[in-house]
């Protein structure tokens, strides 16, 4: 198992693992969901042996992280999950590292950007098309389907399901959201642990009721929300990686996203890469990482 180390921001115990602590770049890899942060240690391994310091925290209500306060409320919104990782950075004291996140990692890292332009050195976005935050935003037939589970979250049969079997809820995401097998039974079993977190169900329910107007944020929040609705233009160099056989988010809904990236735009689909690249193509997505990284430092 790996070892966390932890930092204290005004809202968490933030639990994050670290690689190469004297490197001399700082790359900031973020996990989704049903995932964890030991997903991206091969991704970690690779950068780090190229010269970068890599810390890939553990998301409010995953793994080792905590809420300091028990009045907190558990919300999964994705302005508060950018807020996170902004009090992540400023604890750790990064100066412009390189972002990256996968899933609801990279909806953290775009809030991020949005929230504090210029915090970023530059930004990589897996799995998800920006801009796709809006509970109005256009929905294919197609990817309302592939949505079910959002949909089924917002029952209370789901959220029994997401409370008491989350396990089985979550292999059915690993199981299906990319061409297996893909995965073996302990790699399942060492992000799932991440689950037994004890505010687990309810940032994740709270995050997808949340998301699509059936429940209301923390007005902690409201700035936040207000500054990312709509969605913001980014100033960033940013990299998209979509898996070509993803059936979570289809490739088409991280595409025609250009206006939205004012220093630089790119867009890489992976063929017969699922939901999970980080995990199904380590090597492929750290060789995208580092020749973008090379090209926006010349």
């Amino acid at each position: 198992m790996a070892a966390y180390a932890h930092v204290q921001t005004p809202v968490l115990d933030i639990a994050y693992l670290e690689w190469n602590p004297a490197g001399s770049r700082t790359a900031v890899l973020v996990h989704g969901w049903p995932d964890s942060p030991e997903g991206w240690i091969p991704v970690a391994e690779r950068l780090s042996a190229e010269g970068y310091r890599v810390l890939c925290p553990a998301l409010r209500g995953f793994g080792p992280t905590r809420f300091r306060h028990a009045e907190t409320p558990r919300s999964g919104e994705l302005a508060a999950l950018g807020r996170d990782l902004l009090d992540f950075i400023d604890a750790m004291g990064l100066q412009h590292p390189t972002l990256v996140g996968h899933d609801w990692g990279a909806r953290a890292t775009a809030n991020a950007c949005g929230l504090r332009p210029g915090v970023a050195a530059r930004l990589v976005l897996l799995s998800v098309g920006y801009g796709t935050n809006d509970p109005n935003q256009p929905l294919s037939l197609t990817q309302a389907r592939n949505y079910w589970y959002h949909w089924y979250m917002a029952t209370p049969r789901g959220a029994a399901t997401v409370r008491n079997d989350r396990r089985a809820f979550t292999r059915m995401m690993w199981d299906t959201w990319s061409p297996g097998p893909w995965y073996t039974p302990a790699e399942f079993d060492e992000a799932a642990r991440a689950f037994d977190n004890p505010d687990w169900a309810d940032v994740v329910l709270h995050s997808y009721r949340h998301r699509w107007g059936h429940a209301p944020g923390d007005s902690a929040y409201d700035a936040d929300n207000a500054l990312l609705t709509p969605a913001p233009v980014l100033t960033v160099p940013t990299l998209v990686l979509h898996g070509g056989a993803d059936a979570c988010n289809q490739p088409a809904t991280s595409e025609g996203k250009e206006g939205f990236f004012s220093s630089g735009y790119e867009r890489r689909v992976l063929d017969r890469v699922g939901h999970f690249p980080q995990r199904e193509a380590p090597q492929a997505v750290a060789d995208a990482i580092l020749k973008f990284c090379a090209k926006t430092d010349a």
